[in-house]
């Protein structure tokens, strides 16, 4: 087990999800490798904490996907699968594709600003290198289309898929080779939005989901993942 991660404790938020904050960025950093148990007794005593908000967490890691329960062996973290991240991806391009046509329809000048600043900030941030916070802003820059979609349950469902998708967006954006294309997709996306061509922004939000499908999927077949 890594020596790497600590828990940062924060006196707004309950114990179990500091720790689950605390395990989460763990995997995702890679501080705990695919594959690696996570083990109750040892986490506990690694975190100063007991059992119980550690075994909570691990749970909430199974739901997102990040850990998976073996038999007889206990939870482990999870590898990405060629399988599991095209069956993500897949979900996820037809609800995108329908966010960003309904977007067109609903979207405010208000929210127009913002998704312009989001896509500002996401440059800058892939300018600047620091990963996280490419990750974070492309996933501000996507929220502002869920959220002009007017449509509750379509923005929860996506809302549900976001966790699911932050260990694939940190996977893809690790390439920097994407950086600048991504950047000129965020950019079409936009503008289409705009000028409320519900055509141009649902394929170009399909191409900006499959293009990420198959650089993902190229790169873990490359490595021997299934």
């Amino acid at each position: 087990m890594s020596d790497n991660f600590h828990i940062a404790m924060n006196e707004y938020l309950p114990l179990r999800d500091v720790v689950f904050q605390t395990l989460r960025n763990a995997i995702l950093k890679g501080e705990l490798q695919p594959g690696e148990r996570l083990m109750e007794i040892q986490l506990a005593q690694r975190l100063g904490v007991s059992r119980t908000p550690v075994r909570e967490a691990i749970r909430k890691l199974e739901l997102e996907g990040l850990a998976i329960m073996i038999p007889r062996r206990g939870a482990i973290v999870a590898d990405i699968t060629v399988k599991d991240l095209e069956d993500v991806l897949e979900v996820r391009a037809s609800l995108e594709e329908l966010a960003a046509r309904k977007a067109c329809d609903y979207i405010t000048e208000d929210q127009l600003r913002e998704l312009k600043k989001a896509a500002a900030d996401f440059k800058k941030s892939v300018e600047s290198e620091r990963l996280l916070d490419c990750v974070e802003a492309d996933m501000a820059f996507h929220e502002i289309i869920y959220a002009a979609t007017g449509n509750k349950r379509l923005q929860q469902m996506l809302t549900n898929l976001r966790e699911q998708m932050y260990r694939y967006r940190l996977e893809y954006l690790k390439d920097k080779r994407m950086h600048r294309l991504l950047v000129e997709e965020h950019d079409t996306i936009r503008r289409a939005i705009r000028k409320k061509d519900r055509e141009k922004a649902g394929s170009a939000m399909r191409v900006h989901i499959d293009n990420q499908k198959d650089c993902m999927v190229k790169s873990l077949t490359m490595t021997g993942r299934k």
